[in-house]
């Protein structure tokens, strides 16, 4: 499901780039480590912040970044125009259906993309697939603790079936074969899950 102006807005805005830089990817870091000279994908680039991220933070060889959103991929084509193609690959995709083969990437990256998935568990299937075996799988989600605010409900559009708590999301990725092993915290009042896993052997 794509996001809906008002999302768009607070996702590609200064305050939550900043906040993104400073708070989540160090977060990430100390929880699941760098991925120097790795293969990654990211799910879900929207303008190409968190491709940023994983080049200068977590220092990728290369990595391949898609979204559901045509407007969104081309503004991240722009934003990331230094990149050669060798080392970046941008395209319209779907979490539920990726274009690669098993086992391709060493890391995969979710910065708030799987909420938006009516169909959440497969979205994880997907994933898992495409990890290679030891692979790391990055996560930021939004529980349903948060989508059933009013403010949530109100402004921005999301699935309203089939939702997950962060333990229920954590269970999920343990059940189809991503270790976490506590690996992951819950923010504000349950709100936000971050954590990494590891795509079992």
């Amino acid at each position: 499901m794509k996001m809906n102006r008002i999302e768009k807005f607070f996702m590609n805005n200064p305050i939550r780039s900043m906040v993104q830089r400073r708070y989540e990817a160090p977060m990430l870091e100390r929880m699941g480590g760098r991925t120097d000279g790795m293969c990654v994908l990211e799910i879900g680039c929207g303008r190409g912040i968190g491709t940023e991220i994983v080049f200068n933070r977590f220092g990728a060889r290369e990595i391949h970044a898609f979204d559901i959103d045509p407007d969104m991929v081309e503004r991240a084509r722009q934003r990331l125009s230094i990149y050669p193609p060798g080392r970046l690959q941008l395209s319209v995709g779907d979490v539920t259906a990726i274009d690669a083969e098993d086992g391709t990437y060493d890391a995969v990256f979710d910065f708030w993309i799987i909420h938006h998935v009516p169909n959440w568990q497969k979205a994880v299937s997907e994933i898992r697939r495409v990890l290679k075996p030891g692979g790391r799988f990055f996560f930021q989600e939004v529980t349903s603790h948060a989508l059933n605010r009013l403010s949530y409900r109100l402004f921005l559009e999301h699935p309203k079936e089939n939702r997950f708590s962060g333990r229920e999301f954590i269970l999920e990725l343990e059940r189809q074969g991503i270790t976490v092993k506590g690996n992951a915290v819950e923010r504000f009042f349950g709100d936000f899950v971050f954590g990494v896993g590891s795509r079992s052997k």
